[in-house]
């Protein structure tokens, strides 16, 4: 049993056996050097009649033997030591002073052989043999301090989970490739992050500030101008994105066969303008419907999770019905956003007798003139009331100016005349913004998604600031198509 008395006991042998091995070497200093002693007169009688006695057992009947001994005791005194485990203690230390030691302690002899007077070759024999016979101390005490198992300096076992990565550049002409490094046994390399196919998609998620895009959304702009896209991007806090995308634009103009035009649509700076109910993308009711449940659940995002309610669903009719009026009101010439806004602060009874003129959205107001008929004012109110004080947030010169004109349209990949189209959003006017910039994506997807058009990077930052197909989240990501 390993108790304090065993301890007591082991740490006694081991003290005693190292100092014998000390009265051994010293006994044999006084009897090799015993002239120097007389000059030093450290000589007296008694003394030199106990060591003539230890001197007849034969210990010292040749030099080598009472050192021999003496290193014998010390090794075995070091076989009990404990010395303070350090991970740190490295073997060639131990080595070097052992050796070192042996040397020093073996090799003393020659001092004999040195033409010099007897004290000094006395006091550099016992100097040397010391030193010697501290060393061997020394290293055999730091041998005890080694671990048999280093421990690992990689506490959290970073370099026993990294793996090699991809290190090949794997491009093709729709690709975006991320240069990265990564740790490998110990060692900085570079690698790439390769996205052979984003068509699919992809999804950057992060908190703000986390680099989505310092670290990615910069190299897809640079990759996909470089390699002739056209682009659509939502530039959430303007104009940080969209100066990116414009000087990338000016470094790789001439790699497209028929060169883009450059457009911006920015509520509080004008650009440029557009009218996101353009009557030429608008082919049948089904895209009035769309375009009025983008700005309404755009308004009033309450509403996504009470789609179907009746006081919902109503105003989104009503909106409906409004637009594609003016849709087909002579050809489309004023259907735009400010046009409608305006046209739905017309008193019931004459804005109900100009929409039954259009047979296509009779079905879509039946509801609201039977309610207006029966003199069931508080349940009309509630259907319409809703869709205008929404609209009405939308009321300013800046909006009206911009969704009036029309500039340019929303077809990016149009290969006849490619475009890069950058709108802005502003944190401070996101209730305001939101839902009409919601409305330009809402539009530019479909007119996107068709055949033989030019290859396209739909890049949205921030996308759960606006409402897009049902899509609505909290997260902060960052999103190209």
């Amino acid at each position: 049993m390993n108790t304090g008395e065993d301890i007591q006991g082991l740490r006694k042998i081991i003290d005693f056996s190292r100092l014998i091995s000390i009265f051994i070497l010293a006994i044999h200093f006084y009897l090799c050097c015993y002239r120097a002693f007389e000059q030093w007169s450290w000589t007296a009688e008694i003394t030199d009649r106990i060591i003539s006695v230890i001197a007849k057992t034969g210990l010292y009947s040749d030099i080598f033997l009472p050192k021999l001994a003496a290193l014998g005791l010390l090794s075995i005194s070091l076989l009990g030591a404990k010395g303070k485990k350090d991970e740190k203690m490295k073997v060639r230390v131990i080595v070097c002073y052992i050796i070192t030691g042996l040397l020093l302690y073996f090799l003393s002899i020659l001092c004999f052989y040195i033409p010099t007077g007897i004290a000094v070759i006395a006091a550099l024999y016992m100097l040397m043999t010391s030193i010697g016979y501290l060393m061997i101390l020394t290293g055999g005490v730091y041998l005890s301090r080694l671990l048999k198992e280093k421990l690992s300096h990689d506490i959290f076992n970073t370099e026993n989970e990294t793996f090699p990565q991809e290190e090949r550049l794997l491009e093709n002409e729709f690709s975006v490739n991320l240069p990265t490094k990564y740790q490998l046994k110990g060692k900085i390399r570079n690698s790439w992050i390769n996205f052979i196919n984003l068509f699919r998609g992809l999804l950057v998620a992060g908190t703000p500030g986390a680099g989505k895009s310092y670290f990615v959304i910069r190299h897809i702009i640079d990759q996909h101008i470089k390699k002739g896209f056209s682009v659509f991007l939502y530039d959430f806090k303007f104009d940080d994105l969209s100066r990116i995308t414009y000087n990338t634009l000016l470094k790789y103009r001439k790699n497209y066969a028929v060169k883009p035009t450059f457009w911006v649509i920015d509520f509080e700076k004008i650009y440029h303008r557009c009218n996101p109910l353009d009557p030429e993308s608008m082919d049948d009711i089904t895209d009035a419907t769309e375009a009025s449940r983008t700005i309404m659940l755009g308004l009033n995002r309450d509403w996504i999770k009470k789609e179907g309610d009746f006081f919902v669903e109503s105003p989104i009719n009503f909106l409906t019905a409004i637009i594609w009026f003016l849709r087909k009101y002579e050809n489309g010439r004023y259907c735009t956003l400010p046009h409608v806004i305006e046209l739905m602060q017309v008193d019931y009874d004459p804005l109900f007798a100009v929409l039954q003129q259009e047979e296509q959205i009779k079905v879509l107001i039946n509801p609201f003139i039977s309610a207006f008929q029966n003199n069931a004012k508080e349940q009309l109110e509630g259907q319409i009331a809703s869709a205008k004080i929404g609209l009405a947030r939308l009321s300013s010169p800046q909006l009206y100016y911009v969704l009036s004109g029309n500039d340019f349209t929303l077809d990016v990949n149009n290969p006849k005349a490619p475009k890069i189209v950058c709108v802005g959003n502003n944190p401070q006017k996101l209730q305001v913004f939101g839902p009409v910039l919601s409305l330009f994506i809402s539009r530019m997807i479909k007119l996107v998604n068709r055949k033989g058009q030019l290859k396209s990077s739909l890049i949205f930052d921030e996308f759960p600031t606006i409402y897009f197909n049902n899509v609505n989240r909290q997260q902060k990501v960052d999103t190209i198509f």
